[in-house]
C-alpha cells in the first residue's frame, strides 16, 4: 500500500512563494495568465474534464490504498462515487458545479477510464512506495520547487519510477503543446527528487488512460541538471517581473481556450490593479479539486 500520504495547504493558507510545474508552464506559456492564476487568483469555474480527472486520481489513490489482493476491477469501479463524495466533502461547491445527468455521465466517463488502467497496469502485483506524494525543494540558488506526484514507485534494487496519470485529451491543435507539457512536468518531479532524495529516477511514466497508452521515459543526470537551470531562469524572470508587475501577455493558439479573456488586453480586457507580488502567497492556488486547475489538465 502506499506508504506515504499528502497533506495539502487548507484554500486560503498563504506559504513561501514556490514554483511548481503547472505555474511554470504558465509562465512560459504566458506571463500574464500566469499573473492570473497565481498572484490575482482569479476564480476558474471547474470544467467536466477537470472534475472526471480529480475523481480519477482520487479513485487510484484509494485504490492503492488497499492490500494487493483487493484490488481488483470491481474495488476500483466501487471506488468512484466514494472519491467523488470526498471531493464534495472537501469543496462543497462543486456539489452544484455538475446538473444530475451531468454528474452520472461524468462518473461513468470516470469509471471508463478506470476500468482501461487495468489493461495498462496490474496494480494488485506491485505496491507504490507513495501516492500523491507532497513534495518541495529549495534549489542552491534559493529556488523553491513545490508540486504533486501522483505516484513514486520502488523496485527492491532502489530504481524509482515517476507516474503520472493523465485522463483526457487535448485539443488537436494543442496536442503537441500539452504533451511537451507534460514531459516539462516529469522533469520538474524528477530534478524535485533527485535533489531532496539524492536518487536520479529511473524511469518517468505517463499513463494516457484516456488514449490507452504508457509513456516511459528515461532521464539522464546531466540532461535533469541543465533542466535545473531551466527551472532557475524561469523563478528568477518571475520574480523580476512580479517586482514591476510587468506580466505582459503572450498570443497564441492556446488563448482560445483561455478562461480570463474579459481580463486580458489582447481581447478588450483590463487586467485588475495589480496587488504587488506577495512577500508570503500560495503561488500554487488550489485547483478545481486536486490543485491541477491548468490547460494541461485536460491531459492529468
Amino acid at each position: 500500500m502506499c506508504g506515504e500520504a499528502v497533506v495539502r495547504d487548507e484554500p486560503g493558507t498563504r506559504t513561501r512563494p514556490a514554483l511548481s510545474p503547472s505555474r511554470a508552464a504558465d509562465f512560459k506559456q504566458c506571463p500574464l495568465l500566469y499573473r492570473f492564476r497565481a498572484i490575482d487568483r482569479l476564480p476558474e469555474p471547474p470544467s467536466t474534464a477537470q472534475l472526471r480527472g480529480s475523481v480519477v486520481h482520487a479513485a487510484l489513490e484509494q485504490l492503492y490504498g488497499l492490500p494487493p489482493a483487493r484490488r481488483g476491477h470491481d474495488a476500483a469501479m466501487a471506488l468512484v462515487a466514494p472519491a467523488w463524495e470526498q471531493l464534495v466533502a472537501g469543496q462543497p461547491a462543486l456539489a452544484t458545479a455538475l446538473g444530475p445527468a451531468e454528474q452520472a455521465e461524468m462518473l461513468d466517463e470516470a469509471r471508463a477510464l478506470l476500468s482501461g488502467y487495468y489493461r495498462l497496469e496490474d496494480p494488485t502485483r506491485f505496491d507504490p512506495q507513495s501516492c500523491e506524494l507532497r513534495v518541495e525543494v529549495e534549489l542552491a540558488d534559493g529556488t523553491l520547487l513545490r508540486g504533486y506526484i501522483d505516484r513514486i514507485d520502488v523496485a527492491p534494487t532502489g530504481e524509482l519510477r515517476v507516474v503520472d496519470y493523465k485522463t483526457g485529451k487535448a485539443p488537436p491543435a494543442a496536442r503537441a503543446l500539452a504533451e511537451f507539457k507534460a514531459l516539462f512536468q516529469m522533469k520538474f518531479y524528477a530534478v524535485a527528487l533527485l535533489r531532496s532524495r539524492g536518487v536520479l529516477p529511473t524511469r518517468l511514466r505517463l499513463i494516457y488512460l484516456a488514449d490507452g497508452e504508457l509513456l516511459d521515459y528515461s532521464p539522464e543526470r546531466e540532461e535533469l541538471l541543465r533542466f535545473e537551470k531551466t527551472l532557475m531562469a524561469i523563478w528568477r524572470a518571475i520574480q523580476s517581473a512580479g517586482a514591476t508587475g510587468d506580466f505582459r501577455s503572450r498570443p497564441s493558439r492556446l488563448c482560445e481556450w483561455c478562461p480570463h479573456q474579459q481580463h486580458c488586453p489582447e481581447f478588450g480586457g483590463t487586467p485588475p490593479p495589480y496587488p504587488g507580488w506577495p512577500a508570503v502567497a500560495a503561488i500554487e492556488p488550489a485547483g478545481p479539486a486536486n490543485s491541477r486547475g491548468d490547460m494541461t489538465e485536460l491531459l492529468c
